[in-house]
């Protein structure tokens, strides 16, 4: 993480990409409003990229509903979707500025519409399954493109706990508004669908004017030579991405199942579940908020390591609950610290690599470890219970907890480099904001 510049003339830079889709970044008159301009743009595509992942619990109960498939089926199919993304993910690690971030926002756009809708549409298995795993690649290119932007920008943190938001803000209306809509499977594929195309009027905004690359070479090598050739941090990056899978598999294989903790074992209607998430969701967007007024301030570890305590201490708790007081304290705690926690992992991950390969990686092991989650539970659920599944899955997560509190403690201390550079360009880093459940 790049702490802020002390001074109008001073100021961390961080390595910029090729591409200026990548970097956000537009030299000379358009230096204050291409930022901004590049920023929507990335908040709107990390956004559609993760909404799947938000909305998993109301498609895997209404799977069950619309199919007859028992809850460890709609699971997988969840988790196919969620694979699809993760894949893609992989792929495009390193290869965004290669392939061109327009090219790929758009057509991530399109395989979300496209997979979104023939999902809605779908009156037969194979069917679903074409339509899920098109709107996963799609989420993952969405992704991984936006992925690669945050990494470029002065403060990655802020910017995902605004991606964060935008998505929190999303999926809390559309768990209000479902229920209202109807109990069809094709609701929430149709609301993928709907937002992408609002997404991709944005994705033009991802190039302006002249290449980043040439804007910072008055930095100097220390500015633009430094984005190529092999992974720097290898041992940290891996243990990152390899921590951020069981972190994302513990969260989703519960978040995935709670909607059947909510109906089957506390006894609440969709209308009342609905609200129950709205508000979890709502928890969500304090965290973000106190996320991105905090910082760094307290440290990267300090939020990780509490954060994901709390986080395993709530999935307890919810898991066993047996009535909604217990359960609505759970889920909503639970998420008011997941984008907290979450934002401050992005940064480390930003961090350990200018050029964004990291951060896209980790991501995309995180997207291994959601698209892992439904399944997941729903084994667990069988097998153990649902108080048994919330036990296992927050030890599961105090554990991991450890080695990513131990990256996040080292990556503070590693030394950071400060070039000169013109007071306009200072100023249009410091109000860049790109960003990537």
């Amino acid at each position: 993480m790049v702490p802020r510049a002390r001074a109008a003339r001073l100021s961390t830079v961080r390595p910029a990409p090729a591409d200026v889709a990548s970097a956000d970044v537009a030299p000379g008159d358009v230096a204050s409003r291409a930022p901004r301009s590049a920023a929507l743009a990335l908040v709107a595509l990390f956004s559609a990229g993760y909404l799947p992942a938000y909305l998993l619990p109301t498609v895997v109960g209404r799977l069950v509903a619309s199919f007859g498939l028992t809850v460890p089926q709609a699971g997988s199919v969840g988790s196919a979707l969620l694979l699809a993304s993760a894949s893609a993910g992989l792929a495009l690690a390193g290869r965004v500025r290669r392939y061109g971030p327009v090219r790929l926002a758009r057509g991530a756009i399109g395989l979300l519409a496209v997979g979104g809708t023939l999902a809605a549409l779908s009156t037969h298995l194979p069917q679903l399954l074409v339509g899920c795993l098109l709107t996963g690649l799609g989420a993952g290119t969405a992704t991984a493109v936006a992925a690669t932007g945050i990494a470029a920008t002065a403060d990655p943190q802020r910017g995902s706990a605004l991606g964060l938001l935008t998505t929190s803000s999303v999926a809390g209306v559309l768990f209000l508004a479902l229920p209202r809509l109807g109990a069809g499977h094709g609701w929430p594929f149709a609301a993928v669908a709907g937002w992408a195309l609002l997404a991709g009027l944005t994705t033009g905004r991802l190039t302006v004017g002249p290449t980043a690359a040439a804007g910072l070479s008055a930095a100097g090598p220390a500015a633009v030579g430094t984005g190529g050739g092999g992974l720097p941090r290898k041992a940290a990056g891996c243990v990152l991405a390899g921590g951020l899978l069981l972190w994302s598999m513990g969260q989703n294989a519960l978040w995935g199942i709670s909607g059947q903790i909510g109906t089957a074992r506390v006894g609440l209607d969709e209308r009342t579940l609905g609200l129950v998430f709205a508000a979890a969701l709502g928890g969500g967007l304090l965290g973000v908020a106190v996320a991105s007024a905090v910082g760094p301030r307290f440290g990267r570890a300090l939020p990780i390591g509490a954060g994901t305590a709390v986080i395993a201490l709530c999935m307890v708790l919810a898991g066993g609950a047996g009535s909604v007081l217990p359960f609505a304290v759970g889920e909503v705690l639970w998420n008011t610290c997941y984008p907290l926690v979450l934002s401050h992992l992005i940064a480390v991950a930003a961090g350990l690599d200018p050029a964004g390969r990291w951060a896209v990686l980790a991501g995309a092991g995180s997207s291994l470890g959601v698209a892992a989650g439904p399944l997941t539970g729903a084994v667990l659920a069988s097998a153990v219970g649902y108080p048994g599944t919330g036990l296992a899955l927050g030890a599961l997560l105090a554990t991991v907890a450890v080695p990513l509190v131990l990256i996040a403690r080292r990556r503070a201390t590693a030394p950071t480099v400060r070039v000169f550079v013109p007071a306009q360009r200072t100023a249009a880093a410091q109000h860049r904001v790109t960003v990537p459940r």
